[in-house]
């Protein structure tokens, strides 16, 4: 899609050559300074063929007086970032699907700023969307390919950054939207490591390393590798760099949750629904699809990103309820359900990320419904000790339309983690299930700052919508780039969280099975 800014306003809006005319207005500013473009609004209003409220939009072919050939009108709640966003998709909804519009200009009756271009960019990706890759009958893409938003000179700086930064998140939300998408059978860890790579080789500032099983065995991932017994999938581990700060910045570093297919293992799931555990790699795709926005909008920033990456299956090699692993950090863990996955293959990544003493750490992971339960589809459960980094997130999220609510982590809650065979169970029963994972997370999390973003309500939509969201790399990438803008006061690495070394010898491999062999 083609962005641009143009200074036009007022009885300008009347002339302006654009295949569709969208405006914007409040109940608060119902006018434009166009003598025919008020006139037909006065006119819809006063014949209640239209009200200027949130949702509420009008489509007008041929308007009397305006060049443009097509007019549409779109209720906004107020001249807020959200309500505008809100308003210019349904504004889109109206002519995204006329083929003989190529090029939309978009006015507003209210001040349109930076972050409002931002906004309108990501509307626009958004409501545009159709997903391809495995239905050839989906429909084509449409026609539109220019928009020009209109406003006063003073203000296309800003609306030109707002442009710019715009389209650098919305290439990263549809990376991590389409890699969502994708089924299970397509996106495998395998592809996945590909993906990375192809990210590397196509942005100078990113650099890719995939490791294989041995290399993760020589790791010791124990608690990852145990994951992956019942797949004939391989696992991969990917390691991804940005570097954008200087050598001696501390990195920010995501860790994301790459279950390419979660069937549940031994524990397995209700077969109802399990289709959508092909979307239990959010995690994994919103590090990707941030790193893609990364490239785009070259923050002066250090960030590495870790993924994980297998399937959870069940056969006869896969892992069993009560098996005992050993994870990276040497600390042992009794699997007491399988379908509690996501936590064992994190903790060996999160023990990973010591290596370089990072600023902070985040972990990304779609990994519990009791997360659903407690926050539904709207924000992301966000667990953190860390008050000065979860407020930095909660902000990032707001600031970003990708919202996060804040979730206890008391100490408390950690015995129901207790076993009597293991440093800790990987499951701590129903009660507050979102919080013991989380918990238990943050055992292999003392040795720098640490937040958990639970996006299991937020990457994706079910029922007719039913699809990937790309969250959260909004929040993500936005947060990044205050810390990149933040410079000196940006978070920092506690010095007083220093690694306590695990001893070699705890830290033993997991045993090497012998190869299954399937039948055709």
């Amino acid at each position: 899609m083609d962005y641009r800014f143009s200074a036009a306003q007022g009885a300008a809006l009347s002339q302006i050559a654009a295949d569709a005319l969208l405006v914007v207005l409040t109940a608060d500013k119902t006018t434009t300074g166009s003598e025919a473009i008020d006139k037909l609004i006065k006119d819809a209003i006063s014949s209640k063929d239209w009200e200027c409220k949130a949702g509420k939009t009008l489509y007008v072919h041929r308007p009397v007086g305006v060049k443009a050939p097509r007019l549409v009108l779109s209720g906004a709640a107020d001249g807020s970032v959200k309500a505008f966003r809100a308003a210019v998709s349904k504004a889109v909804a109206e002519v995204k699907a006329r083929s003989g519009v190529q090029h939309v200009a978009l006015a507003c009756s209210e001040v349109i700023e930076s972050a409002h271009a931002q906004a309108l960019v990501q509307a626009l990706d958004e409501v545009t969307y159709v997903y391809r890759q495995t239905k050839p009958s989906a429909p084509k893409p449409g026609s539109l390919a220019k928009v020009t938003v209109l406003a006063a000179a003073d203000q296309g700086a800003a609306i030109k950054a707002g442009l710019a930064a715009g389209q650098g998140v919305a290439a990263g939300i549809a990376l991590a939207r389409e890699l969502g998408n994708l089924p299970g059978n397509h996106c495998t860890p395998t592809f996945l490591g590909q993906e990375a790579r192809r990210l590397s080789r196509e942005f100078k500032h990113i650099k890719a390393e995939v490791l294989d099983r041995a290399a993760i065995e020589k790791l010791g991932m124990g608690s990852f590798l145990s994951v992956t017994n019942g797949s004939a999938q391989p696992p991969r581990f990917i390691v991804l760099r940005y570097d954008g700060g200087t050598k001696t910045q501390a990195p920010i570093v995501l860790v994301g949750k790459g279950i390419t297919f979660d069937t549940g293992g031994i524990s397995l799931k209700p077969g109802a629904g399990m289709d959508e555990m092909k979307y239990d790699m959010g995690g994994a795709a919103s590090v990707l699809g941030t790193f893609r926005a990364l490239a785009d909008l070259k923050p002066k920033i250090n960030v590495i990103g870790l993924v994980p990456t297998c399937e959870n299956m069940p056969s006869g090699t896969a892992t069993k309820p009560g098996d005992v692993v050993t994870s990276m950090s040497g600390q042992t863990i009794e699997i007491l359900n399988t379908d509690a996955e996501g936590r064992l293959i994190l903790c060996d990544a999160l023990t990973y990320a010591e290596r370089f003493k990072p600023a902070a750490v985040i972990d990304i992971a779609t990994l519990t419904g009791a997360c659903v339960v407690a926050l539904g589809h709207v924000h992301s459960g966000l667990f953190s000790a860390d008050d000065e980094l979860a407020d930095a997130l909660l902000l990032a999220g707001r600031q970003a339309m990708d919202t996060a609510w804040r979730m206890p982590v008391d100490e408390e809650y950690g015995d129901a983690l207790k076993s009597n065979f293991a440093d800790m169970g990987n499951v701590g029963g129903r009660d507050g299930g979102a919080i013991t994972a989380a918990i238990f997370l943050s055992k292999f999390t003392k040795a720098y700052r640490w937040a958990h973003l639970d996006i299991a309500g937020s990457a994706w939509k079910s029922g007719a919508a039913k699809g990937g969201t790309g969250r959260p790399v909004g929040l993500l990438t936005q947060f990044l780039l205050s810390q990149a803008d933040a410079g000196a006061a940006a978070i920092k690495p506690v010095s007083d969280k220093k690694a306590k070394p695990v001893a070699t010898s705890a830290r033993r491999a997991p045993a090497k099975r012998a190869p299954v062999k399937r039948q055709a």
